[in-house]
Formats: structure tokens, C-alpha cells, sequence
């Protein structure tokens, strides 16, 4: 084993600039219940990007450096720079989540347990070719599941999991999810069927509807055509559903689907009620898709709540025993109800390449990638 190993670094500079590079750096010593992890995949997920770019102008990305080594620097807008100045000259890791070997433990029960396993871990830096991490930060991955189908077995499947988890901790019937034709959308599809729980999907686009669909989705509605409203109303009609998911952030839609099911709430009510319908209604915003303000109608009476959901704060919610539980159904279902799918494989330099960072940055269904270290 090498002494060093590769690692993506992020640098905003005080020229209002930024810089994506790859470094040569030691490779850790694992503490007692650490593990070292030899990388072999880490997905690319919206989560990462806005670690990696910052509020970067990507468009204009240009490399100063070497197929091999590349040098990415992007101009970051004057006005921007008050929103990093916490992070200015910096070298920060990237890389939410990935998969890999163990191949050095520290002394403790957990971590030597580990040693020679296939794991995924969720503990950050993951893009780069070793990540030491905390033993109980790991899943072990069942017998016969690869590194590239475990790298993304934290961020979306436990995310989906911790939606569901939600609605039932919560009292809810059926849950609404925007952006539902991700890759994160098509897995809470499947989890959902899985289950037995009504989910309105909303998309975007035609294609997107007929992909989902065609997944055995019973409830698409697209933001897109003329119909929406009806269409949301009546899916919510059929579903009872009261919570909702957007990972859009910014527009009206959220405020949309808030009024679409106090609209449904109201046509089942029994008399005049002046402050709405009693029913509860509950939107959480886990995204920014759209950076633009939430703009709210005010048209969903009172009993309502609006909120960020954010996945390591549900974990702390959830609990040991629940989490554990969740862990256990990500390993046994990843290759169905949790699987992945990506556009392209790429190396870590591949990754810096202005043509991928292009790609991957339109965080468009259908263009996920993986990120393969070793290679």
C-alpha cells in the first residue's frame, strides 16, 4: 500500500475565484475505533456540489493544469463572496458518502471486525483514493454487493427511509415529493409501493412522467402542462396526503401544494370554519434546486408548518434502534428497492474535466455520476 493517495481539494481564493485540484496526501493512521477505507466509489450527489463549487460561476470553468492533474478555476460573482468568507484559502475535502476495502483497522472490537471488508461510509472526503473514518460511520455490505452498487447507501436510501420514517412519526397518511423522477425520487417510488404508502410524484417534464410511470408510479403530476393543478388536486384528493417533500426550495410550488391540499382538506369539510380547515398540513424543504426566494399565497389557513429536513438531523431524532433498523434494510435491498443508477464512471480527474463538471453540475435527471478512485 501506497503512503499517499490522491484527494479533491476546494479552495475559494480572495481573488473571487475558485479551485478544484487534486493533491497528494498521507495516508492516516487509524485511532482506535477508525478504519481505513481504500475508496473504489463515491457517487456525486446534489449534496456535494455546493461544497464543491460554492456559489462559483461553473460556466467559466477552465483548466490550467494536465489531463492527469487538472486545475479547475472558476470566477465566483463579487457579490457572492460574503456567503464563503468562512471558508476563504481553505483546502476542504469533498465527497459525501462512497464504498470500499477496509484494509487497516485500529485495535478496538468494531474496527478490527471490519478489516477486509466491503463497506460504505458516510464520514465526508470521500473523493479521494483512502478515507480513514469512524468504525460505526461503515456498512458492512452483504456478500456479493460491489463497491459501485454500496458507494450510495447512506445519502438516498436513508433519506427516502427518514421520509417514510417522517410520515409515520408524524401521523400522515401519504406524502408528496417534487423533483420525483431522480434518482432519489425513483428509489422513494419504489420504497413507497413497497409499503403500501400513497405517494404523489410531481416532475417536471413529460419524459419524466412516463419514466416513473413506467416504475409503476400511481400518482405523476407534472408541473409542466397545463393541467397541473387539476391533476395535483386530484391526486390529492385520492391520497389524503399532508406532508410533503420539495427539493426545489426556491418558487411558489411549495406554497402551491400547501393551498392544493388545504383546497382538498376544505371541500371535505362539514361548516364554515374562518381560519380553514383543521386538517394539519406539513411542508419540508430538503433541497435548492431553485436558489431563488419561497414565495408563499397564503391561501392554507392555519394549521400548517413549513420547515427544513435535513438527513444527520433526523438521524439524531431517530434514534440508535431505528437507524439501525434503517442500516439494515439499505444492505439487504440495495441492489432492488435502493439501487442506483448512473450516466457515467469517472476518475478523479475525469471529474475535474470542464465537459463532466458541466454534466454532473445541471443536476439533471439521468445525470448522476460516480466517481471510481482507484482508476
Amino acid at each position: 500500500m501506497a503512503d499517499t493517495g490522491l484527494q479533491l481539494r476546494t479552495r475559494v481564493n480572495d481573488d473571487n475565484t475558485l479551485t478544484l485540484w487534486l493533491e497528494d496526501v498521507p495516508l492516516p493512521q487509524p485511532g482506535p475505533d477508525e478504519v481505513l477505507v481504500r475508496v473504489e466509489a463515491a457517487p456525486i450527489n446534489p449534496s456535494d456540489l455546493a461544497l464543491l463549487f460554492g456559489p462559483a460561476d461553473m460556466s467559466t470553468a477552465r483548466n490550467s493544469g494536465s489531463a492527469e492533474r487538472p486545475v479547475i478555476t472558476a470566477d465566483i460573482p463579487a457579490s457572492a463572496m460574503r456567503l464563503v468568507q468562512a471558508r476563504l484559502g481553505q483546502a476542504l475535502p469533498a465527497g459525501n458518502e462512497g464504498a470500499g476495502t477496509v484494509v487497516a483497522a485500529g485495535s478496538s472490537d468494531a474496527a478490527q471486525a471490519l478489516l477486509g471488508k466491503t463497506v460504505g461510509a458516510f464520514g465526508g472526503e470521500m473523493f479521494a483514493q483512502y478515507r480513514c473514518v469512524n468504525a460505526h460511520a461503515c456498512l458492512v455490505l452483504n456478500d456479493g454487493t460491489s463497491a459501485a452498487e454500496g458507494a450510495s447507501c447512506f445519502v438516498n436510501p436513508m433519506t427516502a427511509l427518514g421520509m417514510v420514517e417522517t410520515l409515520h412519526m408524524e401521523g400522515h397518511k401519504a406524502l408528496v415529493h417534487t423533483a420525483a423522477a431522480s434518482n432519489l425520487g425513483q428509489m422513494l417510488n419504489r420504497l413507497c409501493q413497497a409499503d403500501a404508502i400513497p405517494l404523489v410524484n410531481i416532475v417536471r417534464k413529460t419524459e419524466q412522467s412516463e419514466l416513473l410511470t413506467s416504475q409503476g408510479a400511481e400518482y405523476v403530476v407534472n408541473s409542466g402542462s397545463e393541467s397541473f393543478q387539476q391533476d395535483l388536486l386530484a391526486a390529492l384528493d385520492a391520497t389524503d396526503a399532508t406532508i410533503a417533500f420539495d427539493a426545489i426550495g426556491g418558487g411558489k410550488l411549495g406554497g402551491t401544494i400547501l393551498n392544493s391540499m388545504e383546497a382538498v382538506a376544505a371541500r371535505k369539510m362539514t361548516e364554515y370554519n374562518r381560519y380553514g380547515s383543521n386538517t394539519f398540513k406539513q411542508l419540508y424543504i430538503y433541497g435548492a434546486l431553485d436558489l431563488g426566494p419561497t414565495v408563499l399565497t397564503r391561501n392554507f389557513g392555519f394549521a400548517w408548518n413549513i420547515g427544513g429536513w435535513l438527513l444527520p438531523l433526523f438521524l439524531q431524532k431517530a434514534g440508535h434502534q431505528k437507524v439501525g433498523e434503517m442500516r439494515a434494510r439499505v444492505a439487504a435491498e440495495i441492489k432492488t428497492t435502493f439501487a442506483s443508477h448512473y450516466t457515467r464512471r469517472v476518475t478523479l480527474a475525469e471529474a475535474l474535466s470542464v465537459d463532466a463538471i458541466e454534466a454532473y453540475n445541471r443536476r439533471a435527471t439521468g445525470e448522476k455520476y460516480l466517481v471510481l478512485p482507484q482508476d
